[in-house]
């Protein structure tokens, strides 16, 4: 317990350190010289208040938490959308997923491919196994930024993907068609309300499709493709419509394939957590014989790192090129290492 001498001691040192008068530091001699113990200690209690009000005066108050910066969309980092995202130039990009599936079943193979253009019907039964493997690659880059003012960016895009004959060694284990997809893309920045779903971009460009391949297996087409891409939460909604770029009749290997292919699309995405969830419809946009249409469905999941199981399920027509007419339902097994 202090004692009156070290409490005296203590104020006094109270009172040098908060730079009080030395007119105000005199009263110390009148507290002592109060008779009764209680208004000795009130006196006390007020000289040390005076002394120590100074001090919270001067204090800065506490300085507010920093706000933590918000976390940019999926569509903001794909598209560098947002400011703190912009800049990257020729920088290679993921575009479209990524993944191998090594087990990939056709119910009904195409084993004859055929097309309404001369010289395009397959002559020969081909040995072809239900089961395969499938993989896909797929990159961008922006090739320039703010084309028109402040908005438009320019961006190229490539994919392939390939289907592989590789438990078919009656064939040689061959690949059995191999779709190659270059575009370039004019993507402008946009920020709108359109029920519920905020509307981040709209892009327009030229796409060519082609499985480069001879006579009679040669399928290919090239298409003006315009996108609209939403975003909500964790769901990203992108429509895409297209009009293909027609070819003369001589050259054409494919006429019919709108009415197969589609002339439009519609992704939906999902995400949560580590996992990933789309759907894709896709249809040609005509009534009666010439309905057509195709869904897919692609589910991922975390498996180690950036590694995640890829389970793909398909049924309509044009799994792949070659197979643009032909109608059947597959479903593939595998891995990825990169999603939307």
């Amino acid at each position: 317990m202090l004692t009156r001498k070290a409490l005296q001691s203590l104020l006094l040192l109270a009172v040098a350190l908060a730079g009080i008068p030395m007119a105000t530091a005199g009263t110390l001699a009148d507290c002592r010289a109060l008779p009764a113990d209680s208004e000795r200690l009130a006196c006390y209690d007020a000289l040390a208040a005076a002394a120590v009000a100074p001090l919270a005066e001067s204090a800065e108050p506490p300085a507010a938490p920093a706000p933590v910066p918000a976390e940019p969309s999926a569509l903001a980092k794909a598209w560098e959308l947002d400011e703190g995202e912009r800049g990257h130039i020729l920088r290679i990009r993921p575009y479209k997923p990524i993944y191998l599936l090594p087990y990939f079943h056709a119910r009904r193979p195409n084993r004859q491919p055929d097309s309404p253009a001369p010289g395009h019907a397959s002559p020969a039964i081909a040995d072809l196994s239900a089961d395969e493997a499938k993989l896909q690659i797929s990159f961008k880059s922006k090739l320039a930024e703010d084309v028109f003012g402040s908005n438009g960016d320019l961006w190229f895009g490539y994919t392939q993907s390939s289907r592989w004959q590789v438990y078919n060694g009656g064939l040689s284990r061959p690949f059995r068609e191999t779709d190659h997809e270059p575009e370039a893309m004019l993507v402008w920045r946009t920020d709108y309300r359109l029920l519920g779903w905020r509307g981040r971009l709209l892009s327009a460009g030229l796409n060519h499709q082609s499985n480069g391949r001879s006579l009679p297996l040669s399928r290919s087409w090239n298409r003006v493709m315009f996108a609209a891409a939403f975003e909500r939460d964790d769901w990203t909604l992108t429509l895409r419509p297209w009009w293909r770029i027609r070819e003369d009749d001589d050259r054409d290997d494919n006429p019919d394939i709108a009415n197969y292919l589609g002339r439009a699309d519609l992704h939906l995405l999902r995400r949560w957590g580590g996992q990933q969830f789309s759907v894709l419809l896709r249809h040609s946009l005509r009534s009666g014989a010439n309905s057509h249409g195709a869904v897919q469905l692609d589910y991922a999941f975390p498996i180690a790192g950036d590694l995640r199981g890829h389970l793909q399920w398909f049924s309509g027509y044009g799994e792949s090129l070659i197979d643009y007419n032909h109608r059947s339902t597959y479903y593939g097994i595998g891995v990825s290492l990169v999603e939307w």
